[in-house]
């Protein structure tokens, strides 16, 4: 009996396990069946059929002229499948060795041994997708590392797997780097910086997708949606005017010491930026492009840059006339706890509101300023807001630094805000504001917004054009207008910035030279008081076509002023720039459009053989008593009106596209000798335009 007992036991455990497998097994099908049953189907899906992500090609970024200034290029990393059908052992085995001697010529880093170790330990682990170096190559070294022994076999035969790779370049290196902007990592879907991010949806494209099949235990291709390649953006930067700059720029930094500069260059009428340099020191003398945009977003306090802006608040209000005077004393003034001074040593005494401005100094315009507005600041802010300047600029580049332009009833408004603000101080701006509100003055009043990219193409297609946005129509009267660009001339003509006046065309503008606010600690550092030197107006002064700004920030060697410092840097850009393009550059009157009942205009050439020209057209002639060898022409409604035209001394001229005898001409009179090659007009110069003239230099100019 008790046999009995322990055989139905033994039994009832037995059954009793059976029954729970059964159950368990019960409850994975339902589970299977139902609750997982989505999962499933996705992976048998993926063992079924595969989708590989075609990545677009980005588009590139052009300069005004079709440049390639940021271009995608091809790059690619090796991969071997090292159990590939077609591998079989003996392939592998008999030209291991001729493959190993191949990668360690090509890559030149280790021994034969060790890629022959590598890759067999690799396939000893069953490896099928196995780096074979780490190092990118490029697709003319991929030509060759395809003929390698194995390699040559292919993917299916010989295990090769060139992964490829886009890889963002600057063919100009750091000309423009940091407003290009760059992208992050290998692969990256936007742009990290500049021009890359802001246009980022217009460059990328569009991946596609191709979809493969597995039928019998292969892969077949079943289905491809082709990607879209990114389009093209066209910018405005002009890549030579951006070397100018920041060659000018780079040396002036080098030689005093200064912790970044920028240069900005813009075209008046559109706001087309044409250059912007940022430059940072990264050890001393060594200065680099790709660090910070500080045209765009470092807002500091302008200092005396910003006069301007009170200077046309005072005259638009009729509180003062610029032949009014006003009593500096001896450059130091009190304006409750503190005081205010002129950097020249004794002060001014008393002058003009001209003067005042002309020679920047600080007690001059804070007195016009204090003394017409202490009862109603409001009234002197809000002209300010009127011009714009207290608004963005609303610019696609991320990072533009906000404006400062305290308000009356701020917390931080006290006594000496009105006085001080009015020579730049307890405000702030970035470069590019300050330029963009000079910038207005010199296109007539009005304010356009600073413009990066002029279209988008495709192809060779133009897809898109961008015209000039207008963002104030006037900042101020046209009578205010004509003083203030006045007064700009003159701080160059007899002001602040005599250093830069030249005798071929005139410079408009202003110095400024502003201490560095150190936060609570005031403006006094460690290394003492910090400055920043800046020098902003336009060029040609009669008839502006570019206008610029030049800031260095913490220059050395006890040389600080604006004039000075960024004043040179101006100067340089300036002749390079007339020099380039002075045939566009008019010294005093712009020649209108020809319209029917104007008498026709030529360009440029000597007075003697104009005058036979005209004389034998019967055409009436104004000025015909002008001594100047060399003139242009101007259509009058009934008469041609001769001007003298000035010709660069001291710098290389552009002779392009003048005949022979002209560009002879034009060369000799600046002191060098000329050899000829070929026979028609200039298509070439062997001295770039715009460098300094050696007299008695040869100069050859190519003709065709």
């Amino acid at each position: 009996m008790a046999i009995k007992q322990k055989i139905l036991f033994r039994l009832g455990i037995i059954y009793t396990f059976f029954g729970i497998l059964v159950l368990v097994i019960l409850f994975e099908l339902i589970k299977l069946k139902i609750f997982e049953a989505s999962k499933w189907e996705e992976k048998a899906k993926t063992l079924e059929s595969n989708d590989i992500i075609i990545e677009a090609n980005r588009g590139n970024i052009l300069d005004e002229n079709g440049k390639k200034i940021s271009l995608s290029v091809p790059s690619y990393r090796i991969y071997m499948d090292l159990h590939a059908n077609g591998l079989t052992s003996h392939v592998f085995n008999s030209q291991i060795d001729s493959l190993a001697i191949c990668l360690s010529r090509f890559f030149g880093d280790h021994p034969p041994s060790y890629y022959k170790k590598d890759l067999i330990r690799a396939r000893r682990n069953g490896e099928r997708y196995h780096l074979v170096h780490p190092r990118k190559i490029s697709y003319i070294e991929l030509q060759e590392i395809k003929e390698f022994p194995i390699f040559r076999r292919g993917r299916n035969s010989g295990g090769f797997i060139p992964r490829h790779y886009e890889e963002r370049r600057l063919p100009f290196g750091s000309l423009a780097a940091r407003t290009i902007g760059k992208l992050y990592g290998e692969k990256s879907k936007g742009g990290m910086v500049g021009l890359e991010r802001a246009y980022d949806n217009v460059l990328r494209g569009t991946n596609g997708v191709s979809t493969w099949k597995r039928i019998a235990g292969s892969w077949i291709p079943e289905e491809e949606i082709p990607p879209q390649d990114g389009k093209n953006l066209i910018t405005t930067l002009n890549i030579e005017l951006q070397d100018v700059a920041e060659q000018s720029l780079m040396r002036q930094l080098q030689k005093h010491d200064a912790h970044h500069g920028v240069a900005i260059l813009m075209e008046v009428e559109t706001g087309a930026i044409k250059a912007m340099v940022n430059l940072h020191k990264s050890k001393p003398g060594v200065y680099i492009e790709d660090y910070f945009n500080y045209a765009i977003g470092e807002a500091v306090e302008p200092g005396s840059t910003f006069k301007l802006a009170s200077i046309i608040a005072a005259l638009e209000d009729g509180k003062v006339r610029l032949t009014d005077t006003v009593d500096t004393g001896n450059g130091a003034y009190g304006y409750y706890d503190r005081i205010m001074r002129d950097s020249h040593h004794g002060g001014f005494g008393k002058i003009t509101v001209r003067e005042a401005f002309e020679k920047s100094s600080n007690i001059g315009i804070s007195k016009i300023i204090f003394d017409n507005y202490k009862d109603n600041p409001r009234r002197f802010v809000d002209r300010l807001y009127a011009i714009g300047l207290n608004k963005p600029l609303g610019i696609k580049i991320k990072g533009e630094g906000r404006p400062v332009i305290k308000y009356p009833g701020d917390p931080s408004w006290s006594g000496v805000t009105l006085p001080w603000m009015s020579i730049g101080y307890e405000v702030k701006m970035t470069p590019l504001q300050i330029l963009t509100f000079y910038n207005a003055v010199a296109n007539n009043g009005k304010m356009v917004k600073p413009m990066f990219v002029k279209a988008i193409s495709q192809h060779g297609k133009i897809l898109q054009e961008f015209e000039p946005e207008v963002l104030n129509p006037a900042i101020c009267s046209v009578a205010t207008l004509e003083k203030v660009r006045e007064l700009l001339k003159g701080v160059v003509e007899r002001g602040t910035a005599q250093n830069i006046r030249n005798d071929i065309y005139q410079i408009a503008g202003k110095t400024g030279t502003a201490q560095i606010a150190r936060g609570n600690s005031g403006y006094k550092g460690e290394d003492g008081v910090e400055y920043i030197a800046s020098f902003v107006g336009f060029f040609p002064a009669d008839q502006p076509m570019y206008s610029c700004i030049v800031v260095v920030n913490s220059p050395s060697n006890d040389v600080y002023y604006g004039n000075e410092v960024a004043g040179t840097v101006f100067r340089e850009i300036a002749d390079r720039v007339y020099a380039l393009s002075y045939e566009k550059l008019p010294v005093e009157v712009s020649q209108p459009k020809i319209t029917e009942g104007y008498y026709p205009w030529s360009k440029g050439g000597t007075r003697d053989e104009l005058s036979v020209i005209f004389e034998e057209l019967n055409f009436p002639v104004q000025n015909q008593g002008i001594t100047s060898e060399w003139i242009s022409t101007q259509a009058l409604e009934h008469a041609v009106k001769l001007k003298p035209k000035p010709l660069p001394q001291k710098v290389v001229p552009l002779v392009k596209g003048m005949g022979a005898k002209d560009a002879v001409a034009v060369l000799e009179n600046c002191g060098l000798k000329v050899a000829i090659s070929g026979v028609g007009k200039v298509v070439r110069q062997s001295i770039d335009a715009g460098l300094p003239v050696r007299t008695g230099q040869k100069i050859v100019i190519y003709l065709e």
